[in-house]
């Protein structure tokens, strides 16, 4: 039969038009003698695929009714096996002529890969050992007008899977597999946030200010108010809002949206988790992070050493933890400490080859260096904190040191991986930073504004607070061993086609 040819890429193409004409006579003829595929709205499946394959024992001789998409077919004369693909994976039925009858024989032979059937037979085993479904009955539920990827070669094509991901998930198993375990990653991190008392909220995705925050936002526009509005960019300064109206521990699973470059780990529209948490600093949160992180990767991958690309990543605690100093120190043979002055800053970096900004102060140039010399060096989950502060305008300031912020970014694979702070809750100081960031974004031309409302909510009182944002995508990457964030987004963002 045709359904068994192997053909190449080239011949394949060359049929798709063909097949898919011949797919809508059938659907036509189908139409003609009232018997319509798309008018049957329900059908009853008692069970599964995995369901039968690991309960074979209590099931075997009884008579179950499944439903799939046929994703295989091998005619022998008056009987065919077929193969039929539901949400947990695949089971094969065995269909004879003597059963069904010559009519419901011949209308199962008309029909193609791909195509939705519903299946009643008993469950048995076939002479090589296969669990199978000998069917009784079988059903078109839902012509399929396409032909599916040749199944020699598969759906490879990056940007057809990222397209078409319906498609991906038929003919690509790993690919279903990656975003249940999604699923599974998002339920385990509201397990754990929910199980140590925190609230999930949601706050406003679209917002009347554009934020002096660095990242650039998407511009929209309210016709009823007639004002531009902005996607929002963070769920951060709302979650605070809330803390300061009583909610001891908050945290949103939310979708942003940063109108800016595309790569492996960069998306225009992206999940994070962030979260805050009354009457704790960033080591609390330090702590809290690890044991997440530990909780969530048993749960989904049911140990901590997981693989990623080829590397091993020791995810069980205790983890990594370097200050900003410590760590250019450490992987650059530079001590932030001999400087006398930012002056002195900006020689230590052309001396290791880089170029700062004129104005780059001291802090500006320890970042500096933490990004070009040691983030490669990150493989294992590492804590970088004590942040200059000109690099964080939303934390607090170590007492001991205010040159240098009561923040952490953590690391895994040479990527950063989250973000958290001692909240800054001084709302004079809150608004000098916000004034300087503000300045700074409209010099490069932004629309930007203080949010004066959130600065108010600091005037009324924000407890001391530690607070986190992380990128779930990354995390899914990280535990389903993706190398592009596309591979873990089902819709990720692709440049439209050209006409």
């Amino acid at each position: 039969m045709a359904d068994d040819m192997q053909l190449t890429p080239e011949q394949y193409a060359e049929q798709q038009s063909e097949q898919t004409q011949i797919r809508m006579g059938k659907l036509k003829a189908l139409q003609q003698s009232a018997q319509n595929p798309y008018a049957i709205v329900k059908y009853d499946q008692t069970h599964h695929s995995s369901e039968i394959l690991e309960g074979y024992e209590a099931l075997e001789g009884q008579q179950v009714s499944i439903a799939g998409r046929m994703m295989s077919r091998r005619v022998m004369g008056k009987a065919s096996f077929a193969h039929l693909l539901d949400r947990n994976g695949q089971i094969q039925v065995y269909v004879k002529r003597d059963d069904l009858g010559e009519e419901a024989y011949q209308a199962f032979l008309n029909m193609d890969i791909g195509d939705v059937l519903g299946v009643v037979g008993e469950v048995f085993k076939t002479r090589t050992g296969e669990i199978s479904v000998h069917a009784k009955q079988v059903v078109l539920l839902t012509k399929s007008l396409h032909p599916l990827p040749e199944k020699f070669h598969g759906l490879k094509d990056t940007d057809t899977r990222y397209r078409q991901r319906y498609l991906d998930l038929i003919v690509n198993p790993e690919v279903r597999d990656t975003f249940i375990k999604r699923s599974r990653i998002i339920g385990a991190v509201r397990t754990f946030l929910d199980s140590h008392g925190y609230l999930e909220v949601d706050t406003p995705v679209l917002g009347t200010l554009e934020i002096g925050a660095a990242a650039r936002p998407f511009v929209t526009h309210h016709n009823a108010l007639d004002i531009d509005m902005y996607l929002r960019i963070e769920t951060e300064l709302h979650l605070k809002r809330l803390i300061v109206g009583g909610f001891e521990r908050v945290y949103e699973v939310g979708r942003i949206f940063r109108n800016e470059g595309m790569d492996t780990r960069h998306n225009p529209e992206f999940t994070t988790v962030e979260m805050y948490q009354a009457y704790t600093d960033y080591i609390g949160i330090m702590e809290l992070i690890e044991q997440l992180n530990i909780y969530v990767t048993e749960q989904v991958c049911g140990q901590t050493d997981i693989q990623y690309q080829g590397e091993t990543i020791h995810m069980g605690g205790p983890w990594t933890r370097l200050t900003m100093k410590q760590a250019v120190k450490q992987y650059g043979d530079i001590d932030y400490d001999t400087w006398a002055d930012d002056e002195a800053a900006r020689q230590a970096c052309v001396d290791a080859g880089f170029k700062p900004d004129k104005g780059f102060t001291k802090g500006e140039c320890l970042n500096l260096l933490f990004e070009e010399l040691v983030e490669e060096h990150l493989v294992q989950p590492t804590f970088i904190y004590d942040y200059p502060v000109e690099v964080s305008p939303l934390a607090k300031r170590k007492q001991d040191d205010p040159m240098f912020t009561e923040r952490f970014e953590y690391f895994i694979v040479r990527c950063e991986f989250g973000n958290a702070f001692s909240e800054l809750n001084d709302p004079i100081d809150q608004r000098q930073r916000f004034e300087k960031q503000v300045a700074a974004k409209r010099a490069q031309g932004a629309n930007a504004e203080v949010d004066e409302d959130f600065v108010t909510a600091l005037e009324y009182g924000l407890p001391p607070t530690g607070g986190l944002g992380f990128g779930l995508d990354r995390l899914v990457m990280l535990l389903t061993d993706s190398p592009s964030i596309r591979d873990v987004l089902l819709f990720p963002t692709m440049k439209p086609l050209a006409e």
